[in-house]
């Protein structure tokens, strides 16, 4: 293999051959891995929270709290990879960051992911960060604050902790789930955004994402048929909601399970959640979710309204989104198109490509899901191995 000598992390990956770690892997996850090379910074030990791509000198920026969490959504990714970049002291770069979830403004969900990461990679997680978060899944009336994301993450790291024998976590998922249940769970199928509020009612397709993949995590570990079924309800409706060119929209009413708004529909969920969610879907019989996984791939591959490959191959990243024109600065539009379709029961398509636009941007825990969705997966070489990321 011929290699180059990198101030990051040590080894860059150009010609990959099989006496080479990194032959092990497809060259998706070669792809994501040099991507991440990008976004890593090496004096603090993390990866970024953008890499812009509009230019800049100076392209990744950091926002400490939110490249703390991504470095741990990163190294979940990375637990499925066969093949890791030489300078990488996984170990080091968990303990660095999970201990600053204690001292940075981080929301409730970053300790799931930690964790989550921590039982994928077989590592122990900081004591402070353990007494912290069992104060919070102690008091239970700490959880009305929960958003989606938040009980999602705590009861998916919880299950995987128990999975990996740490079984002090285990008490805590039955009273998480049955709070998930009759707080988050809607008739329509499909998952609220909070608790309690109006606010709850509009939900994005992370909330559908990260909810049923902790239903699934929780009901096949504790054999609660419930749970699959909640699981399996809210990924058929996301099938049917997909869109023509395999886009899955952003956000919904989870009261009637409409699309409020296609847009922006983000290259991670294509890439990456979805997949990781397809991917249990499957497991569980799904019908439809092999054909709606590779659909929404296909649409990063440039099967999409821009007819634009959501790729930047030059420095091995990723487009952010596809978005409306004049939405690149500002939510007010989306919020009020939202409240206007969900007040008047109206259902949203997409609109003409025209009025598209792309974000020109990558963010680093984007490439982890690629990692942790592709990892291991060798059945589908028309995605993991298309010439888009240098296979043949």
């Amino acid at each position: 293999m011929t290699m180059i000598i990198s101030p990051n992390f040590g080894v860059k990956l150009l010609v990959p051959t099989a006496s080479s770690k990194l032959s092990h892997n497809s060259p998706l996850v070669n792809y994501a891995l040099n991507g991440l090379e990008r976004c890593w910074l090496p004096e603090h030990r993390r990866w970024s929270h953008i890499f812009h791509l509009d230019g800049r000198p100076s392209p990744n920026e950091s926002v400490p709290n939110s490249d703390v969490f991504y470095t741990l959504n990163v190294l979940l990714g990375m637990s499925r990879v066969a093949g890791i970049p030489s300078g990488l002291d996984l170990p080091e770069i968990f303990s660095r960051n999970a201990s600053l979830l204690t001292r940075l403004p981080v929301r409730k969900y970053a300790f799931g992911m930690a964790l989550w990461s921590a039982a994928e990679l077989g590592l122990e997680t900081p004591e402070r960060v353990k007494r912290e978060l069992t104060a919070i899944l102690a008091d239970e009336s700490r959880w009305k604050s929960f958003r989606a994301q938040d009980i999602g993450m705590l009861l998916t790291g919880v299950v995987a902790q128990a999975r990996a024998g740490e079984n002090e976590w285990w008490r805590y998922a039955g009273p998480l789930f049955r709070f998930l249940k009759e707080r988050f769970h809607s008739e329509s199928g499909l998952f609220f955004d909070a608790p309690f509020g109006f606010r709850r009612r509009f939900s994005s397709f992370a909330t559908q994402t990260y909810l049923s993949i902790a239903c699934y995590q929780y009901g096949e570990f504790a054999g609660d048929a419930s749970a699959l079924v909640m699981a399996d309800t809210c990924v058929r409706n996301l099938i049917a909601l997909q869109g023509p060119q395999g886009e899955w929209p952003w956000f919904f009413d989870a009261m009637s399970g409409r699309v409020l708004d296609f847009y922006e529909v983000y290259s991670v969920h294509q890439y990456g959640m979805a997949p990781a969610l397809l991917e249990w879907a499957e497991r569980f019989g799904q019908r439809g979710s092999r054909d709606a996984l590779v659909k929404g791939f296909n649409w990063v591959l440039g099967q999409n309204q821009l007819d634009r490959a959501m790729l930047v191959p030059e420095l091995s990243l990723t487009l952010r989104s596809q978005v409306r024109k004049g939405e690149l600065t500002t939510k007010a539009p989306r919020v009020l198109r939202a409240v206007k379709n969900a007040w008047l029961g109206k259902g949203e398509r997409l609109i003409d490509g025209t009025d598209v636009e792309v974000r020109l941007e990558c963010r680093s825990y984007e490439l982890g899901w690629i990692l942790w969705s592709f990892g291991q997966r060798t059945d589908l070489p028309e995605l993991t191995n298309n010439c888009a990321f240098g296979g043949a």
